[in-house]
């Protein structure tokens, strides 16, 4: 989907359903505007259920401050105005109270953006502005200054967040990634010591292998691809509902017959995903005219190393990243279907997914179908896609669930002769 050829209204609309469904803003919170190239400033409306609106309820401020529309504009143009007045080079504001970032601005802390390298390179730095009465014009001048000096993320002292950028599907990926790592350190802290990286560690993620592959030109599409196509489309658009990954970041691939395979694209928003847009791999060459995830090559090298492997889906669920991030062990010996599923789950050390590859690719087994990769993601496999995504399911439900045990008492683990039991009973192998 390219959103540079929807009109404000509808970009505005689309994106505070996207905000109000994910549980990131309240019926009354929250606003997000759009200027246009003839200084025409598009905002949500006062006053209006977020979780309802339509174009009809944007409204557009003129250059003169004359409105068009039947609602008043948000109380916070004000901020709006000020930003756009203070960095002509945005073209969109996001403003919104997500849990999270309230929680940050209510102790008057800054997030970490180090826990994992896609939030340093998404967010690349966050500022705090101070108290000020909503909808003040005091308010502006104290977001606007921060935006003037160069900033496009700030978090608002007893309030929330507000997020510039030149077109309202960046912001909307600052604003998610931010929330995220903000909850992500949020759950870590309750379960270890939290491991962050240096500012600079992102830099090892910036492979640009996917983007020198040759190019080949298919001729037909199998009933298998296609099924495969559609199959991985319906479960990589659940994954973001629930929050298993985040709009640019995850991946997914399965493995077709003729030894080629099916991958996530880079760069395009997982929720707007289609059959389409995935990019077939095929003896180290893709799909003309389409650029494949970065992590396109750790997967051909799962592939090879595993011909049992048919699905390999990377991913970062938050109460699984909490794990990642910490000194905290992760051991899924809690409930059968844990511990079937899930086995001896190992962890890597950051940034071996990329320099390592081959050692990343041969950690993979029957009894280690998923690894967990400090500071940067999980990833698991399985003998269909189905199986593996099942796998993920049950790594973050089992995460959450270790988690939530630390308010109730100390965990009794599954002994080692029950998992000897488990082992007869559903044939796993050592």
């Amino acid at each position: 989907m390219n959103i540079q050829y929807m009109h404000p209204a509808d970009q505005l609309v689309m994106f505070m359903q996207r905000i109000y469904d994910k549980g990131m803003t309240t019926t009354s919170g929250g606003n997000l505007s759009i200027i246009d190239d003839d200084g025409n400033i598009w905002i949500t409306p006062a006053g209006v259920d977020k979780g309802t609106l339509t174009r009809q309820d944007i409204i557009c401020v003129k250059p003169d401050g004359t409105t068009v529309g039947p609602h008043r504009p948000s109380s916070e143009f004000p901020f709006h105005a000020a930003v756009y007045k203070m960095r002509p080079d945005l073209r969109a504001v996001l403003h919104a109270h997500p849990p999270a970032l309230v929680a940050f601005s209510i102790v008057r802390q800054l997030p970490d953006l180090d826990l994992l390298p896609s939030v340093r390179k998404v967010c690349t730095s966050v500022e705090m502005a101070t108290y000020a009465v909503p909808g003040s014009d005091q308010l502006g001048e104290n977001i606007g200054a921060c935006f003037a000096d160069g900033g496009d993320i700030v978090i608002l002292e007893n309030h929330g967040v507000c997020i510039g950028a030149p077109d309202m599907f960046t912001a909307f990926q600052r604003f998610e990634t931010l929330e995220y790592s903000a909850n992500l350190e949020i759950i870590a802290k309750r379960i270890g010591k939290v491991n962050r990286l240096a500012q600079d560690a992102f830099r090892i993620t910036e492979t640009t292998t996917h983007l020198k592959m040759d190019d080949f030109i298919p001729h037909s599409h199998s009933s298998e691809e296609l099924a495969a196509r559609r199959d991985m489309i319906t479960l990589i658009r659940r994954s973001y509902r629930q929050g298993l990954f985040t709009a640019t970041h995850g991946t997914y691939s399965v493995r077709l017959s003729d030894g080629s395979f099916l991958i996530t694209p880079f760069g395009m928003d997982r929720a707007y995903l289609e059959e389409q847009d995935l990019v077939r791999v095929k003896g180290g060459m893709k799909e003309l005219g389409k650029t494949p995830s970065r992590a396109v090559s750790l997967h051909q090298k799962i592939y090879e190393k595993n011909p049992e492997i048919r699905a390999v889906l990377l991913a970062h669920p938050v109460n699984a990243m909490a794990f990642a991030v910490t000194d905290a062990k992760f051991d899924p010996r809690t409930i059968p279907e844990s511990y079937i599923l899930l086995r001896d789950v190992k962890r890597l050390p950051y940034g071996e997914i990329y320099t390592k590859q081959d050692e990343t690719a041969e950690a993979f087994s029957e009894v280690s179908p998923a690894v967990m990769v400090n500071n940067e993601c999980v990833i698991v496999t399985g003998a269909s896609l189905l199986q593996a995504f099942d796998r993920l399911e049950v790594m973050e439900s089992t995460a959450h669930s270790i988690i939530n045990s630390g308010a109730l008492g100390s965990i009794v683990h599954i002994t080692q002769e029950e998992v000897n039991d488990l082992k007869v009973a559903f044939n796993l192998k050592d």
